[in-house]
């Protein structure tokens, strides 16, 4: 039997730690054809996610899967992610987090739900309108560590 990976389990971790800290959780992820994102948000085939309490309802973290419900634009949108497709999580303020390795070609999942498409949207709640990743109050990103 395989191992499991500790992808999900770090994803979890550094989850609970930036919300024990006050800190905002943001998710950087590969959007593929089994990611469920608004598309219209996909910059250069990733998203980054805010994944606080206050921006999703119903977070669910599992082995495989992501999934919970935001607003995008005042709409609620169910978003379901591969685990193995997260690039990063990291705290929005200090930029404090882990980035993961990413095959970008390895063949898709299949979507969880049979749902089309997510609609087009015009603006999002649950995202910043600023491009740049979000810089701590030192006035740098952090560090990320890659694990393999």
């Amino acid at each position: 039997m395989p191992e499991t990976s500790t992808k999900p389990y770090l994803l979890r971790a550094l989850y609970e730690w930036c919300t024990d800290n006050g800190y905002t959780p943001y998710m950087a992820v590969h959007v593929d054809a089994a990611t469920r994102v608004p598309r219209e948000f996909v910059k250069d085939g990733e998203i980054v996610l805010n994944i606080s309490f206050d921006a999703t309802s119903g977070l669910q973290m599992g082995n495989d899967w992501i999934e919970f419900s935001a607003r995008f634009g005042g709409v609620a949108q169910k978003i379901e992610i591969p685990v193995n497709n997260v690039l990063a999580i990291y705290a929005r303020e200090n930029g404090q987090g882990m980035a993961f390795p990413v095959d970008k070609t390895a063949p898709a999942l299949a979507p969880l739900s049979t749902a089309g498409a997510a609609p087009e949207l015009a603006s999002t709640d649950a995202g910043d309108d600023n491009d740049e990743p979000p810089r701590g109050p030192n006035g740098n990103r952090g560090h990320l560590k890659v694990i393999k």
